[in-house]
């Protein structure tokens, strides 16, 4: 298949999959133990989500195919384009996380990369992934320890997948999309205090989850710069 090809195919299966998000996010449980004040059902009804989840969906993986090598990344990385969509909305909306995509996307991504070491025996590759998982999680569980006004266990769970691509792309990409993610969330944060002239404001709790994806986003494309 030609690189223009996979590209349209990329740009059109993450467009299709992403039909689906408004769909899914009614169905994701709601919270029990601290319920949001706005309901995964009400975000999910927001008018512009449908268009808006697929034009990204479609553009974003289309970029990703033009950019990554090799083409065979793309059966994981274009499903997850919508997910990240998913999550990245509901995280700006509610300010949280929902568990079930992040930990459903995490095993997927596990199960895609035995069977590509089953076809491949690039053990480094699937040793290098793995670390990425244990090193980002561990790093952002340690900051909501440290830091909990700034950031949920949701992202502790998102930082497992975030590291998880990166680590399969390599050490340089890992460092790279997570720094990226912290260093967008910090300017943002001292940007929204300064605008409100409010002190205060760096201690109200931030959606981190859209920080974080587009971190590995950056992540993900350097990877062939």
């Amino acid at each position: 298949m030609s690189p223009g090809a996979v590209v349209l195919v990329s740009a059109a299966v993450a467009g299709l999959l992403a039909l689906g998000v408004p769909a899914l996010l009614r169905r994701l449980p709601e919270p029990v133990d601290d319920p949001p004040e706005i309901s995964y059902a009400a975000v999910a009804g927001w008018a512009p989500l449908l268009p808006l989840a697929v034009a990204v969906s479609a553009v974003l993986a289309g970029l990703l195919a033009w950019r990554v090598e090799p083409a065979r990344l793309m059966v994981a990385l274009v499903p997850l384009t919508p997910v990240g969509v998913l999550l990245a909305y509901v995280d700006w909306r509610v300010r949280r996380l929902p568990k079930a995509p992040i930990l459903v996307a995490t095993a997927v991504g596990i199960g895609l990369l035995g069977a590509e070491w089953l076809w491949t025996r690039e053990s480094a590759t699937v040793l290098g992934a793995l670390a990425g998982l244990v090193i980002a999680r561990s790093t952002f569980w340690l900051l909501w320890r440290l830091v909990p006004h700034a950031m949920g266990f949701g992202d502790v769970r998102l930082a497992a997948l975030v590291g998880l691509v990166l680590g399969r792309l390599g050490w340089e990409q890992l460092a790279l999309g997570l720094w990226a993610g912290l260093a967008i969330f910090g300017v943002w944060g001292i940007g929204r205090a300064l605008a409100q002239r409010s002190r205060t404001a760096m201690r109200e709790p931030l959606a981190y989850g859209p920080f974080m994806i587009l971190g590995m986003l950056i992540g993900v494309l350097a990877v062939s710069l």
